[in-house]
């Protein structure tokens, strides 16, 4: 049955696609859109023609949906709110969560200010570790693209950032 092959989907991808969606939208009030990613999942399931994986196929959605909102609040005119959530800042010390999630507001900035298409694979390749192939997928680009342009991006994320190596 589709909705128990979404569920399960779900348990299995439900906070990668978080994840994705607070990077990409630039915000961590994004429960909505993944609750949303799945509904159009359900929605789509006879589209899917299973030649990607199920978290393939699903941050393909993420990522539609994360342009269309971007495109709304643009239209909006809503500024992006920068804000970073870090799993681990429960295990340090008080002064080092100030350090850590201003190192990672800094980097997050600098991500977020990068063209679309280097953020796209930035996130997608440097922060969630999917394959070439997994971003090529995602991005409908040939691999031969996805590595010349994550080159690109870090180089110049690196810049950016002012040399810091990463």
């Amino acid at each position: 049955m589709i909705s128990d092959k979404i569920s399960e989907w779900f348990s299995l991808y439900n906070k990668d696609i978080y994840h994705f969606l607070v990077y990409y939208i630039g915000s961590s009030d994004v429960e909505d859109l993944v609750q949303e990613v799945f509904i159009r999942a359900i929605k789509g399931f006879d589209t899917y023609q299973k030649k990607s994986s199920p978290k393939t196929w699903l941050f393909s959605i993420a990522r539609h949906l994360a342009i269309d909102e971007m495109r709304k609040k643009k239209r909006l005119g809503m500024k992006q709110k920068i804000w970073f959530w870090d799993e681990q800042t429960d295990k340090e010390t008080p002064e080092k969560v100030i350090q850590l999630n201003e190192n990672n507001k800094v980097l997050y900035q600098a991500i977020q200010s990068l063209k679309v298409n280097y953020r796209d694979v930035i996130i997608l390749r440097g922060i969630k570790e999917l394959s070439v192939s997994e971003t090529a997928s995602i991005l409908n680009w040939n691999e031969n693209k996805v590595r010349t342009t994550y080159h690109r991006a870090l180089k110049t994320l690196q810049k950016n950032l002012g040399g810091i190596s990463l």
